[in-house]
């Protein structure tokens, strides 16, 4: 069928024409059942490590109909991922077919892997229904111009290509959900959240919801428990990826079914090398955001919204080096093309409405905030991911995400949350045995009231993580002005804003 063809239209058609009985809807389908009708189509975009890995609760969401995946690769098996096999194993569970691929040795990927996955699943799955197969794109305009059926889409490619996609597809009127984070250029975030604004359709950053331990002890900071809170520190075990000190020189072929053209998007043209592409793009100015983007707006977007946090007024970065040996004389390489194997940043935030100045500092690539004596490990061996909180009269301190808080206060260290409430709290995350946790994106999708990861809610966190980026490319403080988006002691930094565009591609 004509990937064009209204969706509607053609279920009403292939509707059998004696069907005089109209039975309820639970009695066609069972319990939980969605008739083919009233599902959300959702067109994939981007077919790759982290596309499988949460491809699964997409298929198995009763709401949702996948009708088209997208991506400038067809098929291969030259993705990076993170344990040997991970992806193909994920791929032959939600196949229910053990032996897929099994003379294959690689990490697979591709909009044709995606198609046979998505059909092989709905065929499976959902038998009963009729529904049109998947289609597949190279070219995400050309999803967008001939999938005018299509309700939403969910934008999984690397992060040069989040604001292009979601802009082009919210002028389409389409619903927009996208990994983390909204762009790797301020100037192209803001875009998109004033494009959100106008076209008013739903969105969703995917971020949201993962750190929210972390808003609770913010909330918890604001009853008072630590004092005036000054400085958050947050460190995590990012980069897991390679940070390349050197562009590529050599000259790999473009594999076969790759459309390296595709791929780069917006960004200015250059030879392909696979340094860039699969999975190791997080590295690149041009193409990633960094080990921020990647983890930082997981555990701070919480923190940001429980403290009323606007944009940092100030960034300031301090970064690893690496040297060259050039005629026999070894010097620091200027490096303004990737980000560093480690970092702190520093951001300073304005007093608000009874809270005073505060700094945050980011820390990856190994490096670490000194620890309160009270909770140093006897080793030295600070756990690799963490937060802490520091305030006039005490201290929090807390894991991944907001794990097992404790305060630190008076000389003593005790449990944040006393254990009625711990026993409480885990009470309310339990899901109800059997039942299927609903995405807290779908209501809004369905015309429901605003996700609370909407892209409006996000314009704090996108900034600062952008700004992060700034003040590791200029090497100095940064002083930012939020309302004329601009660098105010050093004109030349503002340029790190803004991309340079492809003709064709400019925002």
């Amino acid at each position: 069928m004509p990937s064009e063809t209204n969706r509607r239209q053609f279920l009403g058609a292939a509707a059998p024409a004696a069907a005089f009985t109209i039975l309820p809807r639970h009695v066609l389908g069972g319990q939980g059942y969605t008739a083919p009708s009233d599902k959300i189509t959702l067109a994939h975009i981007g077919m790759g490590t982290q596309g499988f890995n949460e491809l699964g609760a997409l298929l198995a969401e009763p709401d949702i109909q996948i009708v088209a995946v997208c991506d400038p690769n067809a098929d291969s098996e030259d993705y990076v991922e993170w344990s040997k096999g991970s992806i193909r194993s994920r791929i032959r569970q939600y196949l229910d077919d053990p032996n897929w691929r099994e003379s294959s040795s690689g990490c697979p990927g591709g909009r044709e892997v995606g198609r046979y996955v998505v059909d092989t699943y709905y065929a499976k799955q959902r038998g009963q229904e009729k529904f049109r197969a998947c289609a597949a794109y190279e070219d995400f305009r050309e999803l967008l111009e001939k999938e005018k059926d299509v309700d939403a889409v969910k934008i999984m490619t690397p992060d040069h290509l989040h604001a292009t996609i979601a802009i082009a597809a919210m002028k389409k009127g389409k619903h927009v959900l996208v990994h983390k984070p909204l762009a790797n250029r301020m100037y192209e975030a803001r875009l998109v959240i004033e494009t959100a604004r106008k076209t008013r359709v739903a969105t969703h950053l995917l971020a949201y919801g993962s750190g929210a331990e972390n808003g609770r002890i913010a909330a918890k900071i604001k009853e008072g428990v630590i004092g005036p809170l000054r400085e958050i520190h947050n460190w995590t075990n990012r980069p897991v990826w390679p940070q390349y000190t050197s562009i590529p020189s050599d000259r790999p072929p473009i594999p076969k079914g790759f459309n390296w053209d595709l791929w780069l998007g917006p960004c200015l043209d250059r030879p392909y090398h696979p340094h860039y592409t699969h999975t190791v793009f997080r590295g690149w100015y041009d193409f990633g955001g960094g080990s921020m983007a990647d983890m930082g707006i997981y555990s701070l977007w919480p923190v940001f919204a429980e403290l009323n946090l606007e944009s940092p007024v100030s960034a300031q970065a301090w970064a690893t080096h690496h040297c060259d040996i050039v005629d026999g004389v070894s010097r620091p390489v200027r490096n303004d093309w990737s980000y560093p194997a480690g970092c702190t940043i520093r951001f300073q935030f304005a007093a608000r409405a009874g809270m005073p100045e505060l700094e945050l500092y980011w820390y990856d690539g190994g490096m670490k905030p000194r620890l309160p004596a009270e909770v140093e490990p006897p080793d030295g061996q600070i756990p690799a991911e963490g937060i802490l909180f520091v305030g006039d009269r005490g201290k929090i301190i807390a894991g991944f995400n907001g794990q097992n808080p404790r305060l630190i206060a008076g000389g003593k260290v005790t449990s944040l949350w006393p254990e009625e409430q711990a026993a409480s709290q885990r009470g309310r995350q339990q899901q109800t045995p059997g039942r299927r946790a609903t995405p807290v994106w779908l209501p809004a999708l369905k015309g429901g009231p605003p996700s609370p990861g909407n892209f409006l809610n996000a314009a704090a966190i996108s900034d600062a993580v952008c700004l992060g980026t700034v003040a590791l490319r200029a090497g100095r403080k940064v002083l930012f002005d939020s309302a004329a988006m601009k660098i105010t002691n050093i004109a030349e930094a503002n340029k790190y804003l803004y991309r340079e565009y492809r003709p064709g591609w400019e925002l």
